[in-house]
């Protein structure tokens, strides 16, 4: 099969590739298309030390299968008996692994597999490529669960701090949750343009008031975002930490103890939160998801490189193999 493969650091080619080996237990899909996400652009940097090359990356997908349905792949692998997994909290498995990390390659191919109890059928009528989407979007769906069963006030006033395709994500989750009073910072202009025009939403180039915002999702995680999660959450509020751009320190602890504001970690979702999201998108409680950009396969390490140098407006590129 043909693939986009992970070669080294800023390299990828368009390439023949082994055909995936199905184990009992996977499917075999034919990848019909599949989204650039923030970790593959890291592992394209040579950031991730988990994805060695030669490396297929990729995990943000919909397909059909060797039956003829048409799914969307949760590409979380966990081990099912854990005390996490029994609780319904998958995505802390200490034996969790993700599509794109050895020993399952990922989906910038033609064909890829996963088992059978990672997909989700996807309903006729609806586009791959936004199908394609829940994954990514899971990811705020799971933060915005979370920050709501955290907080106490009923309708909060939210901030997102990142206009990225997983602030994104955030927002629209948000607002098919029931809130209403929701404001994006992103200092991309075309981006933010962009975001203003086709999504609908209120975006700032930065954050307009400190010490206003009653829930705070960082959904970019470097330390200047931190910090403005820091200044913007309010007495009691929430902030929810999704962003995994970088290690370094940004958090004001001390004003977290004297505001008694509550900072998680969120990361990935839950089986239940892919499948929430994954029919929020089917039946458009997410909106028209309108705002994707589609590029070949073949032209993937061109979008991996435009993406780099700021020149994408659109939050999401999608790859058709």
């Amino acid at each position: 099969m043909k693939a986009l493969v992970y070669t080294g650091p800023e390299e990828l080619i368009y390439q023949d590739f082994a055909d995936p080996d199905p184990q009992p237990g996977d499917a075999l899909i034919r990848i019909e298309r599949v989204g650039i996400c923030g970790s593959d652009m890291h592992s394209y940097l040579g950031h991730d030390p988990r994805r060695v090359p030669p490396m297929i990356l990729g995990h943000e997908a919909c397909g059909v299968t060797a039956d003829g349905r048409r799914v969307t792949i949760n590409p979380m692998v966990t081990c099912g008996t854990c005390p996490a997994c029994v609780a319904g909290r998958e995505n802390i498995c200490r034996e969790r692994s993700i599509m794109s990390i050895l020993p399952r390659q990922g989906s910038f191919a033609e064909a890829a597999v996963m088992r059978e109890e990672n997909l989700i059928v996807v309903p006729d009528g609806v586009d791959p490529a936004k199908a394609s989407l829940a994954e990514p979007l899971a990811c705020g769906w799971h933060a915005v669960r979370l920050g709501l069963e955290a907080g106490w006030v009923e309708a909060p006033k939210t901030l997102v701090i990142g206009g990225g395709p997983i602030g994104l994500g955030a927002a629209l989750s948000a607002a098919a949750m029931g809130i209403t009073d929701i404001t994006v910072t992103e200092p991309n202009e075309m981006r933010r343009r962009f975001l203003m025009d086709r999504c609908g939403l209120k975006v700032l180039a930065e954050l307009d008031a400190p010490d206003s915002y009653d829930l705070v999702i960082d959904g970019v995680g470097f330390t200047a975002t931190r910090e403005t999660a820091s200044s913007a959450a309010v007495p009691g509020g929430v902030i929810m930490h999704i962003g995994l751009g970088g290690g370094e320190p940004g958090l004001d602890v001390r004003r977290f103890t004297l505001q008694e504001v509550t900072f998680i970690g969120t990361y990935t979702y839950t089986y239940k939160d892919f499948r929430d999201t994954a029919a929020a998108i089917f039946d458009g409680r997410l909106g028209p998801l309108d705002w994707i950009e589609e590029r070949p396969l073949s032209e993937g390490h061109r979008a991996f490189q435009d993406i780099r140098a700021g020149k994408v407006a659109a939050p999401k590129i999608v790859l058709v193999p």
